[in-house]
Parts: C-alpha cells; structure tokens; sequence
C-alpha cells in the first residue's frame, strides 16, 4: 500500500509557525528575565518559596518532589533562599537529623510582592477551554517535541527561560552571562 502523499508547509504556513513558537520561546525569556529584574528571584526560587507557602514545612525533598526539580538542584535554590533570609532552616521534631524548611516574614513579604508567573496565568487560562481543546494542544505540542527531537528530554513543569541548572545560552553576540542561573552566585 502506498504511503499518503502530504502537501509540505507553504512558506508563508512555516513562517507563521516558526514565529508562533518563537513567540512562545521570548515570552517565556521576557518574563523570567522580568522576575529576576523586578524581583531578585528565578522562577525555580519562586517555586519553591511559593511550595512552602502552599504546603507549609517541607523536607527538602518534597520541596524538590513539588515543584518537579532534582534533589541538588534544590539543594542550592533553598541554600541561596536561606542566606537571603527568605526561608529557615529547622530540625525536624521526629527526627534531629533532619531539616524542615519554612517560610520566613522576610519571604512572605517577598510572596506578596510576587506578580503572577506565567505558567499561573497560563494554567488559569487553560482551565477555560474544553476538554478537546486541552487534548489538541497537548498532542500538537507533543508532536512538536517529537519534531524537534525533544520527546525524551527531561522538563519540570515550569515556564522558565532555560533548565535552572545550566546557564542560558548567549543570544546577544557577546560573551555576557549577566543573566542568573541557580548555579550563578546571582541566584
């Protein structure tokens, strides 16, 4: 049986799907940069101070199980969030051993200081849409991480610029880095 003939993308059809997804790709940039401008946080700190506001004390772990990040990962983003004094450090009542991490005044300030991130805004606005229209976007992002040879890369859940854990790439032509990662001393 022969195989089905498809017509390719016209010019003007790629182009429109190239932008759209570049579209995508800055905004996620504009508004992690604006996060850390505005604010002082990455979007993997915010996560985690925002895990510990919504669940109160957590183990590092849980805290790293939440919000979708490896455990060393985490490690630096509560280690940075305590010497800033947004979050403590505390023994575990049941076991000495261990630390329970809690919101400090100094990070519920920062909290309340806090503009929406995306991913918030996005996750409220696809509430608002159907089922199917829900079940359409998932399989037509999919098939474009498939396209793009990204299927089996590894990605939280969360809209951020670049993986927390490495450093962006430079897009500007110069050898700048001025923008943080979790691994920068910005962070």
């Amino acid at each position: 049986m022969p195989s089905p003939s498809f017509d390719p993308p016209s010019v003007e059809q790629q182009g429109e799907i190239l932008r759209a997804l570049r579209r995508i790709m800055r905004a996620v940039d504009l508004h992690s940069r604006h996060l850390f401008e505005d604010h002082g946080l990455t979007a993997p700190q915010l996560a985690a101070l925002r895990a510990v506001e919504t669940h109160g004390p957590l183990s590092p772990a849980a805290i790293a199980q939440r919000i979708h990040l490896s455990r060393p990962t985490v490690t630096g983003i509560l280690a940075r969030l305590c010497s800033r004094g947004m979050l403590a450090r505390t023994p575990c009542p049941r076991d000495g051993r261990s630390v329970w991490i809690e919101l400090t005044v100094s990070g519920r300030q920062a909290l309340a200081a806090m503009p929406p991130v995306l991913q918030e805004t996005f996750v409220h606005r696809l509430a608002e849409l159907a089922d199917w229209e829900r079940s359409s976007i998932l399989a037509t992002l999919q098939r474009l991480a498939s396209m793009m040879d990204a299927s089996d890369l590894d990605a939280a859940p969360l809209l951020v610029n670049h993986a927390p854990d490495t450093v962006p790439p430079n897009t500007n032509g110069t050898n700048d880095q001025s923008f943080p990662t979790e691994h920068s001393n910005a962070g």
